[in-house]
């Protein structure tokens, strides 16, 4: 019903092989695939990862790997800020961005549908909401329209990327809030254009993290699942309007506070059928190779009384 997968991005130092095969010897049955550009890597944490290069794809090898590990690619994921300040590294996110959509179309076969591309709107970090949606509105049906052309769905994570004081105030990702998604779809209707459903994110923004499944299940086209831990005594002494990691940190799903038995029970309502992936962000996991593959597997055995593991 829910296909279990992992972000490949924890496995930074893995070729593509190498994330397959351990997909499948620990019941993964997906992988959201990290297709950053090699030549203009991101230091970002977890950016910068290249396990598929749109730019010397080879559909053949790709599909030969996935059918010998049995493991399918749920999405091709690629996090700029293609609304970035900067106009020429905006274009050049933009055109990537494209880049990677013609590449999962690439990779449909027949009876099995294109991976959705997992990405970020952007944002400019200094302009307010309503100027970065005519931002929104200038460049993004383009983006749309090469996904419309190509029948590849794109699913916008909900992370507000402020993280970092150069990141400080608006963030890089629009796409933060119920209020913006209705603005986003209403200037783009195209159900090509969904979400890369985060509820950690909701947490630490004092929302409720289940009701959007409800409201968007038309527009659910992947799921991430990361938890988050709110420390209410930090927040209570810096407060909202403070850099959000002095008062939250990422975990892993079911160490945080995610309502994950009420977050499953809404996406069956809905009658979701998709991927779920887990995305790693604990830095309590971060020590060493094996505990990051620690975190995957705690991870996906917390999660496995929600589902099916083969």
């Amino acid at each position: 019903m829910l296909n279990l997968g992992f972000v490949s991005a924890i496995l930074a130092d893995y070729d593509l092989n190498g994330v397959l095969k351990f997909a499948s010897e620990h019941s993964f049955k997906c992988v959201e695939v990290m297709c950053w550009p090699t030549s203009n890597a991101d230091s970002r944490r977890y950016a910068g990862v290249t396990h598929i290069d749109v730019d010397n794809l080879d559909v053949e090898q790709i599909h030969d790997l996935t059918n010998l590990y049995g493991v399918s690619i749920s999405g091709l994921g690629y996090y700029p800020n293609p609304l970035d300040p900067n106009p020429e590294q905006a274009e050049f996110y933009r055109e990537h961005l494209k880049k990677v959509i013609r590449a999962a179309a690439k990779l449909a076969r027949p009876g099995n549908p294109a991976p959705v591309v997992t990405t970020f709107i952007g944002r400019n970090p200094s302009l307010s909401i309503t100027d970065n949606l005519k931002q929104y509105a200038e460049h993004w049906p383009g983006i749309v329209n090469v996904a419309e052309e190509c029948n590849v769905k794109i699913g916008i994570e909900n992370c507000p990327m402020w993280f970092t004081d150069d990141e400080w105030p608006g963030g890089k990702n629009l796409a933060t809030t119920p209020a913006i998604w209705d603005r986003m779809f209403e200037i783009i209707p195209s159900p090509i254009l969904g979400l890369n459903y985060d509820p950690s994110h909701l947490i630490w923004q004092m929302m409720d993290e289940v009701k959007p499944i409800y409201d968007y299940r038309d527009r659910l086209h992947h799921i991430h699942l990361k938890d988050v831990k709110l420390y209410r005594d930090k927040l209570n002494r810096v407060g909202i309007m403070a850099n959000p990691l002095e008062y939250h940190s990422p975990k892993l799903p079911g160490l945080g506070d995610v309502r994950w038995r009420d977050f499953f029970a809404a996406l069956t309502d809905v009658r979701y059928r998709g991927p779920v992936c887990i995305e790693v962000e604990d830095k309590a996991f971060e020590g060493s190779p094996d505990d990051v593959k620690t975190a995957i597997l705690t991870a996906r055995n917390y999660l496995s009384q929600f589902l099916v593991l083969s």
